[in-house]
C-alpha cells in the first residue's frame, strides 16, 4: 500500500469517527406500518375434481374473525404454475408475497426411523426439492432426536444448495461447516466441496467418494439415535411418545412466526400406534375379553387393551398446536425405502400413528412409495393458486391470544375452501423467543415488501478486482428516531443483509447486532441517524441485495430491495451510480466487524484524487442548490466525455429543470476506474423524493453508459421533517 493510500485511509478513519447532527431532507417515501395490524390469510379453493380453482376476485370471499364479519382490504392471487421459467436470460421472476410462498419443513425422525430408512429417504427429499417445487417455494431442514428434541438444521430459505446440504449431512456438526449466519438460513459458503452437487448431477468419482464417506457417518449416527428406541419396555415408550408431543408441540408454536401456510414433510416409521390406539394382537384381545367375562377384571390391562388416556391427550394438544400454527402434516412412511428384512427386533408398526398426525392436521399419508415427487403430485397441485386476503381488525390487543378465522366463498358451488383456522395477536417483542426473532427475519429477508417503520436507505456499487470477486461495498442508512424507539441506555440495531441471485441461492451475507451506548451517541441519534457499512464479495452476474434493519427492543424493522450488477470482465463497460459525499460529522458511522473485513486487503474505494469521502445513499440536495457528485465507471472511454442528467419523479414522470455538467476528469482510486467530477442543480424542483439518472457519453463511440440514484428535495433547509 502506497504512501498517498495509507494517508487517505487516515483521512478516512478521522471521518469514521465523527459523528454529529444529520440533515435529513423530506420523509422518505416508505410504506410504513400503522398502529392497525393487517392478518393476512392464505386460501386455496378447491373443485369437486381436486383441482385449484382459478379466476377468483376479492368480491367472491367472505372473512370472519371470529363472529364478526372483516372488510377485505388487501387482496394478491399468486400461480405457481404461471411462473416465469427460470432460464438463462430470462426476465427477473416476479416478487412472491411471502404469505402466499409455500413453506415446506423436511423433518427427519431419528428416533422413530431406522438408520436405513432415513439415508434412503434424503434422497427422496432431495428429489421432491428438484423436481417438484418452484423457485418461489420455500424449503427448511430439521430433524428429530429423543436424546435432543426438534431441532431446525436450516431456516426456511430458496436457496436449493443449502437445502441440499442440510439434507445431505442432517446438520451433524462433524459432517457441515456451519457458517456464522445469523438468520440460520445457511450452513456452508458456497465455495465448500461438501457435499458433492448431486442435484445439478456434477462432481465425478471424487464427488461420489465423498458422498459415500457422509454416508457412512450418518449411518454410524443414526445407530445410537435408534438403538435407544428398541427392545424398552412400555412405560419408557410411552414417555418417550409424550416427550416428542411436547417437542413437536413447541416446534408448531415456533411456526407460527412463519407466515404462511406450512407443511411439514414428517419422515418416519412413526411410533407404536397401541400405545394410543390399544392393542391389536388378536390373542391379547381374546384374554381380555375373557377375562372381563369370567369377572377377572383385574387381570385386564386397561392401557394395553385400550390405550394410553394420557398419551392420547398429549397427542392431541399437539395436533391443536399444528393446526393453530397453519401447519399440516404430510406423513411419509419411510419404512418402505429400507432394505427387506432390516427392520430391527421389537420395533412395532407406526403407520397407524403416522396416518393420525396426518389426517388430524389436514395432511395426507404417504406410503409404499417409490417416488416422493409423484406421490405428493396432488398435493402441489392443489397449492398451486393461493389467494391471499387481507384485513385490519379493529382495536386489536398485543396479548398474543388466539383469534378463530372463517373463509367462505359467495357462491361456493360445491368448491372447498382451505384456509388457517386463525390467528395469534402480536406479542410484544420482548415476549418472543430467539428462534421466534430470527424465523421472522428471515422472513422479511426473503420475501417481505420494501418499507417499513425505520426509514432506511441502501447503496451497493460494485468495484472490480483482478482476478477476484467484485467488491460490493454496502452503505446503509438508517433513521436515528427508529433505533431509539423503546431504547432507554442502550440502543439495539439489528443489521442484516444478503445477496440472491436470479436462482434464489445466496452469494454473499452480512449481519450485525449492534449495542449503541445513548450516553454516548443519543444526540447524534436524536439529530439525525446511523450510517453502516458493510461489504459483500459477488462474481459477475445479477442480484438483488436485501437488507433488513430491525430495532433490537421494538421488534420495528424495514426491508430493502436494491438490484446490483457485477458485470463480466468481458462486458467491462458499466457506470457506476452516482455519488454525492456527504459532509464530514454527519452520521454516526459504524464499520462492519467480526472478521469479515479482514478476509479481503483492498484499498478504500471511495476516493477523489487521493482523498478518500464518505458517499451519501439518499442525497439530499436543497432546490436551487449546486451540488457535486462523482461519477466513476469502467470503459467509459479515453477522450472527450459527456454527461447528461434526468430526474424522475416518484410516479415516473419525467421533472424539467434539472442541470447537470461535466467539470472535470480525476483519479478515481481503484484499479481501471475513470472518475469524473460533475455538478447537479434541481432547478425549482417541489419537496419530494426523485430519482437522478446519469448517462456519460462518449462522443468518439457513441455509447451510452447509465446509472440512478433517489435524493431528496427537502422541504426547508435541509432538515428532516
Amino acid at each position: 500500500m502506497g504512501r498517498k493510500t495509507r494517508i487517505a485511509m487516515a483521512a478516512l478513519a478521522a471521518v469514521l469517527l465523527l459523528t454529529g447532527a444529520l440533515a435529513w431532507g423530506e420523509k422518505q417515501a416508505f410504506n410504513e406500518a400503522t398502529s392497525v395490524t393487517a392478518v393476512e390469510v392464505p386460501v386455496t379453493v378447491i373443485n369437486k375434481d381436486g383441482k385449484p380453482v382459478r379466476g377468483l376476485t376479492a368480491a367472491d370471499f367472505e372473512v370472519y374473525d371470529g363472529r364478526s364479519q372483516q372488510k377485505v382490504t388487501g387482496f394478491d392471487v399468486v400461480d405457481l404454475g404461471a411462473l416465469p421459467k427460470d432460464e438463462a436470460g430470462a426476465a427477473p421472476r416476479p416478487a412472491v408475497p411471502i404469505a402466499a410462498r409455500r413453506h415446506f419443513l423436511l423433518l427427519f425422525d431419528l428416533s422413530f426411523s431406522e438408520p436405513s430408512s432415513i439415508v434412503k429417504a434424503r434422497q427422496a427429499a432431495k428429489d421432491l426439492v428438484l423436481k417438484s417445487l418452484t423457485p418461489a417455494d420455500l424449503v427448511a431442514v430439521a430433524t428429530y432426536a429423543a436424546s435432543g428434541g426438534a431441532k431446525l438444521v436450516l431456516g426456511f430459505t430458496s436457496d436449493r444448495y443449502q437445502i441440499e446440504v442440510a439434507v445431505d449431512t442432517l446438520g451433524l456438526p462433524q459432517l457441515v461447516d456451519r457458517e456464522p449466519d445469523p438468520l440460520g438460513v445457511m450452513l456452508t459458503s458456497s465455495s465448500s466441496d461438501l457435499p458433492a452437487s448431486a442435484m445439478t448431477g456434477g462432481g465425478g468419482a471424487a464427488a461420489a467418494e465423498a458422498m459415500a464417506a457422509v454416508k457412512t457417518e450418518i449411518l454410524d449416527q443414526l445407530q445410537v439415535f435408534a438403538q435407544a428406541e428398541t427392545q424398552t419396555t412400555r412405560e419408557v415408550q410411552k414417555n418417550r411418545v409424550t416427550a416428542f408431543t411436547r417437542s413437536m408441540g413447541d416446534l408448531a408454536r415456533v411456526m407460527n412466526s412463519v407466515q404462511g401456510r406450512k407443511h411439514v414433510v414428517y419422515l418416519s416409521e412413526g411410533f407404536d400406534s397401541s400405545l394410543i390406539l390399544g392393542t391389536t394382537d388378536a390373542q391379547a384381545i381374546n384374554d381380555t375379553n375373557a377375562a372381563v367375562e369370567s369377572g377377572e377384571v383385574w387381570k385386564v390391562d386397561s392401557e394395553q387393551r385400550y390405550g394410553s388416556t394420557k398419551t392420547g391427550s398429549d397427542l392431541t394438544k399437539m395436533f391443536e398446536e399444528f393446526r393453530r400454527a397453519d401447519c399440516t402434516i404430510q406423513a411419509v412412511d419411510i419404512g418402505g425405502l429400507r432394505a427387506a428384512g432390516s427392520q430391527a427386533p421389537g420395533r412395532a408398526s407406526g403407520e397407524e400413528s403416522l396416518f393420525m398426525m396426518a389426517n388430524e392436521t389436514g395432511g395426507e399419508l404417504y406410503r409404499n412409495f417409490n417416488n416422493l415427487s409423484d406421490a405428493m403430485a396432488k398435493l402441489l397441485e392443489r397449492t398451486s393458486v393461493t389467494y391471499v386476503l387481507s384485513f385490519q381488525p379493529a382495536n386489536l390487543a398485543v396479548d398474543g391470544k388466539y383469534h378463530q378465522l372463517k373463509v367462505k366463498l359467495k357462491n361456493d358451488r360445491g368448491m372447498r375452501v382451505v384456509f388457517r383456522p386463525g390467528y395469534y395477536a402480536p406479542r410484544p417483542y420482548a415476549q418472543q423467543s430467539r428462534l421466534e426473532r430470527q424465523l421472522a427475519a428471515a422472513g422479511l429477508m426473503l420475501g417481505g415488501a420494501p418499507g417499513g417503520k425505520i426509514a432506511t436507505s441502501v447503496l451497493a456499487p460494485a468495484f472490480e478486482v483482478a482476478g477476484q470477486k467484485a467488491y460490493v461495498p454496502v452503505l446503509i442508512e438508517v433513521d436515528g428516531a427508529g433505533l431509539l424507539n423503546g431504547a432507554k441506555d442502550v440502543a439495539q440495531a439489528e443489521i442484516y443483509a444478503y445477496a440472491m441471485d436470479n436462482q434464489g441461492a445466496i452469494q454473499d451475507h452480512f449481519g450485525q447486532n449492534l449495542g449503541l451506548d445513548l450516553k454516548k451517541v443519543r444526540a447524534a441519534l436524536q439529530q439525525g441517524g446511523l450510517k453502516f457499512y458493510g461489504h459483500l464479495d459477488l462474481a459477475p452476474g445479477q442480484y438483488v441485495v436485501r437488507v433488513v434493519v430491525r430495532n433490537g427492543q421494538s421488534g420495528e424493522a424495514s426491508v430493502s430491495a436494491v438490484p446490483v450488477t457485477v458485470p463480466a470482465a468481458d462486458q467491462r463497460a458499466s457506470l457506476l451510480p452516482p455519488l454525492f459525499p456527504d459532509a464530514a460529522g454527519k452520521w454516526l458511522i459504524i464499520r462492519e466487524s467480526g472478521g469479515r473485513e479482514k478476509l479481503r486487503d483492498l484499498p478504500y474505494p471511495f476516493m477523489l484524487n487521493d482523498a478518500p469521502f464518505v458517499p451519501a445513499a439518499r442525497p439530499v440536495v436543497p432546490a436551487n442548490s449546486e451540488a457535486s457528485l462523482y461519477l466513476m465507471g469502467y470503459g467509459l472511454g479515453k477522450g472527450a466525455l459527456e454527461v447528461e442528467g434526468q430526474v424522475f419523479g416518484q410516479d415516473g414522470s419525467q421533472k424539467s429543470g434539472a442541470q447537470m455538467a461535466l467539470r472535470s476528469r480525476s483519479g478515481a482510486g481503484a484499479a481501471g476506474l475513470t472518475g469524473l467530477v460533475a455538478s447537479f442543480r434541481p432547478g425549482g424542483l417541489a419537496a419530494g423524493d426523485y430519482t437522478l439518472v446519469v448517462t456519460v457519453v462518449d462522443p468518439a463511440s457513441h455509447q451510452r453508459q447509465s446509472s440512478s440514484i433517489p435524493f431528496v428535495v427537502p422541504a426547508t433547509g435541509g432538515s428532516r421533517g
